[in-house]
């Protein structure tokens, strides 16, 4: 669980970065890159809370 968080943790700040590319230097490619790491966290929050779930249950 904690590597989770570690990776969750790094793809935020990837997606920080990037959008902050995008909106203060309209960026469009920073753009893209940022709805990815959008979704990949998307994803990994599922997992987090499938993983946090089962934890709580032991």
């Amino acid at each position: 669980m904690k590597e989770l968080v570690e990776q969750i943790k790094a793809e935020f700040e990837a997606f920080v970065k990037e959008a902050d590319a995008q909106v203060e230097k309209g960026n469009k490619a920073a753009g893209t890159r940022a709805r990815k790491s959008a979704l990949a966290l998307s994803k990994m929050m599922k997992d987090f809370r499938k993983v946090s779930v089962e934890e709580a249950k032991k």
